[in-house]
């Protein structure tokens, strides 16, 4: 028999259907994840696979059901590789995209520019530049995915010094992360028995660096030139290196760690060595490597969208973004602090930069073995000998 629910009954059952769909509209929220990336401009060969890497993965876990049943949301700001407008980008993440939390940052002065902002607003930010002043001192919200200029400098000095390499031109870009990566490189010098007998510097918009290389040439003594920038002024210092038939170890940055490099160099590319992530060399890692499985899947994945092979520094923003997911699954939401926390949680998580382990007082979470030395052979990526 059919019974009608009235009075008190009936207006408790009105009310729980209207909370029950409350709850459901709520869950069905997108999480809405924010980004500032250099897609276009001098660093967009670093941008722009960081961007296609969000945008394929973000769609890939929303097919997948979400995270935490409710779908990802990604909006992003191109800062043309001018950190003057990741401030501005960013306060219209947090002020008019109410997002939930930050991955981007593409360069180290982008991501100086957003962090005193994700501070004062306290939502978390994953930074995918180089610059160890992004994480020392430790910034309640700010973390990073990709290695620092500081590990960057001491796996090139290990090597030199492996090779009975100890005078060295240094020739650095003056762009927040080359002005940092100088800073570091000088720091950590005299740790390996290193020294540095020219420091020259070039403008990321250069277009040629003859000059300060000529200067290098004629330095008696000199034995290695290391190089520390971004973007596309390193593979102009290469080809100008080539030109004046400068015979000595050329080392680069893991600023230009991809084939763009390459590509932009050309033949000058050749021997040039530089620490990397081993994405770059992933064919020649051996079946047990924990990361060999990560970077296969990503390098499948990625070119069977693409049509086209994915870099390093896409790579660190496949890391940030799944940081943010293990994070918020941990902490059950998206309240800010908790998936702060929850970031500063992460044990053995196998990305492409390595395997990460934070803490409150270590907000990057990988350490030196995460560096692979590289070289360029026949217009490819080797592990060096």
């Amino acid at each position: 028999m059919k019974k009608h629910i009235t009075g008190k009954i009936a207006v408790a059952a009105v009310f729980g259907l209207a909370m029950g769909l409350g709850l459901v509209a709520q869950a069905a929220e997108p999480i809405k994840i924010g980004s500032v990336l250099s897609v276009t401009g001098p660093a967009a060969f670093l941008g722009d696979p960081e961007l296609k890497t969000l945008q394929l993965y973000i769609e890939r876990i929303n097919t997948q059901g979400g995270v935490l049943g409710r779908k990802l949301e990604l909006s992003y700001y191109d800062d043309g590789s001018d950190a003057s407008k990741a401030n501005s980008f960013a306060k219209r993440l947090l002020e008019s995209d109410k997002v939930d939390l930050i991955i981007g940052g593409t360069t180290t002065g982008s991501t100086m520019a957003i962090a005193p902002l994700v501070e004062q607003a306290k939502v978390p930010f994953i930074s995918l530049a180089g610059g160890v002043v992004i994480v020392e001192p430790v910034k309640k919200w700010v973390f990073k995915t990709p290695h620092t200029d500081r590990m960057a400098a001491e796996k090139v000095f290990e090597d030199m010094r492996r090779r009975g390499l100890s005078k060295i031109a240094l020739l650095s870009e003056t762009s927040g992360f080359g002005q940092s990566g100088r800073k570091e490189t000088l720091a950590a010098a005299a740790k390996y028995g290193v020294t540095l007998v020219a420091d020259e510097t070039y403008g990321p918009k250069d277009t040629d660096v003859t000059a300060q290389l000529t200067k290098i040439k004629g330095i008696p003594g000199v034995q290695a030139v290391f190089v520390f920038g971004l973007g596309q002024g390193p593979a102009i210092v290469s080809k100008n290196y080539a030109q004046l038939g400068i015979k000595l170890p050329q080392y680069q940055s893991h600023g230009v760690a991809s084939d763009e490099y390459i590509r932009l160099a050309g033949k000058s590319a050749e021997g040039v060595r530089l620490p990397s992530a081993p994405l770059l060399v992933v064919n020649a890692l051996a079946d047990r490597d924990p990361q060999k499985l990560v970077l296969v899947n990503y390098d499948k994945i990625y070119k069977e969208h693409y049509k086209e092979s994915p870099s390093v520094f896409g790579g660190h923003a496949l890391d940030a973004l799944m940081l943010a997911v293990a994070a918020i699954k941990r902490a059950g939401s998206t309240d800010h602090e908790k998936v702060r926390v929850g970031l500063e949680q992460t044990r053995g998580m196998i990305g492409t930069a390595g395997i990460f382990n934070m803490t409150q007082t270590d907000h990057m979470g990988l350490d030196l073995s995460a560096f692979r030395m590289v070289d360029v052979k026949n217009g490819n990526w080797e592990v060096l000998k």
